[in-house]
């Protein structure tokens, strides 16, 4: 069983940028696919970025392409996620999420697949 736990969320005004973290409470010696997904009470989960450590492979909706960025350090078993240029619709709960295995582009849309989830971090951005 792994432990996730995000940190980092806030408020902020537009074009504004926040970098999300969450804490593993243990890794994986063997490929591992990390994701970043957001919620709102409107919309269903989305992802917003994936990171495959087997390949090294990171995958991005066109929605965080170019602003968004995943990144671990594996030192600290922490996964990040750098957010720049905030917008309003960005306004999300943020939740990281962890499955054994290969990342596929597909599992942006596709939460289900993922085994371990965190209690989420709050991001509100204000125009």
């Amino acid at each position: 069983q792994v432990q996730l736990v995000e940190s980092g969320g806030g408020s902020v005004q537009a074009g504004e940028s926040l970098r999300l973290s969450c804490v593993a409470s243990k890794y994986s010696t063997g490929p591992y696919c990390w994701g970043w997904y957001r919620q709102t009470p409107e919309k269903e989960r989305e992802g917003v970025a994936l990171l495959s450590t087997g390949t090294r492979s990171t995958y991005y909706p066109d929605s965080a392409k170019g602003r968004f960025a995943i990144s671990q350090d594996n030192v600290t078993r922490t996964l990040y996620l750098q957010m720049n240029s905030l917008k309003p619709e960005d306004t999300a709960m943020y939740y990281c999420a962890g499955i054994a295995g290969y990342c596929s582009r597909q599992w942006l849309d596709v939460p289900g697949v993922f085994r371990y989830w965190g209690q989420g971090t709050q991001v509100t951005v204000s125009s």
